[in-house]
């Protein structure tokens, strides 16, 4: 009779913190860049922040998503890449307008080719991805062209995904891919800080709240027996995280004279 009493509390207070770190694991990600985005939307400045950190993000969830197709994992980290997905776009859509709005000397920049007939045919030439000018790429003028690119990107690779779904080594090498491409989030920021010799400029905070939550995320796949992929992934996220730390420690407490190099936006992880 006791013991059917005990398991009658354990059995929903397990279930409530089940359900507590599958709701972490889906709205854990996006923490980190509330704070950023309303900085962005009360200074109207989004120079500190690299909109390549929404591209590397992208890639990696729209991987994982074509991934669960042929590997079935936890559906908390499908909505967690559900979710990614749908914060990068807004901080793409934020960054764009506020960038756009502070631009002087405004050059229409595109994701497709312009059309003859465009509205906007009186203003200067808009430059075009189909230009091949990587100086241009991702850095374009209105938020539906990023909207088109991710589109277009999520059409070519999940066509390639369906004509290949059952190849066994071909889904592997895809789970494999899009953790490895979220795991690389942080090396520029790491390289960037070694070539500067100091993490003048980083957030320390954002970095430690990337190393808390990669470090939960990483403990949260290897008890839930997610993927191999996504286990080894997630120790290397932690990895470079620690190095990142290891580096605000050690250039703060043995100040190095900083390389001369070009003024240029913050990196990745530099949020």
């Amino acid at each position: 009779m006791e013991a059917a009493g005990v398991e009658w509390v354990l059995v929903p207070m397990q279930r409530l913190v089940s359900w507590g770190a599958a709701g972490a694991m889906v709205f854990g990600g996006v923490v980190p860049y509330i704070p950023q985005y309303r900085d962005i939307r009360r200074t109207q400045n989004a120079e500190g922040f690299s909109t390549y950190v929404c591209l590397v993000l992208l890639v990696a969830n729209i991987l994982r998503i074509l991934f669960w197709f042929g590997r079935r994992f936890e559906s908390p980290l499908l909505w967690q890449s559900i979710i990614m997905i749908m914060t990068m776009l807004l901080m793409l859509k934020l960054c764009t307008e506020v960038r756009v709005s502070n631009e002087l000397n405004v050059k229409r920049r595109s994701f497709a080719a312009a059309d003859s007939k465009d509205e906007e045919i009186k203003a200067p030439p808009k430059r075009s991805y189909l230009d091949f000018d990587l100086n241009y790429f991702w850095h374009w003028s209105k938020f539906t062209d990023y909207v088109q690119c991710v589109l277009t990107f999520t059409g070519v690779t999940g066509y390639i995904t369906y004509l290949w779904l059952d190849s066994s080594l071909f889904v592997e090498a895809l789970g494999f891919l899009a953790v490895f491409t979220e795991a690389m989030l942080g090396v520029p920021q790491l390289y960037r800080n070694y070539h500067n010799r100091s993490t003048e400029g980083m957030s320390v905070k954002m970095v430690l709240m990337w190393t808390s939550g990669d470090t939960f995320k990483t403990v949260y796949f290897i008890l839930n027996q997610a993927p191999f992929q996504f286990s080894i992934c997630g120790l290397l996220q932690v990895f470079v995280d620690m190095a990142i730390l290891l580096q605000v420690y050690l250039y703060s407490s043995y100040p190095q004279k900083a390389a001369t190099h070009p003024a240029h936006p913050a990196s990745t992880k530099a949020l």
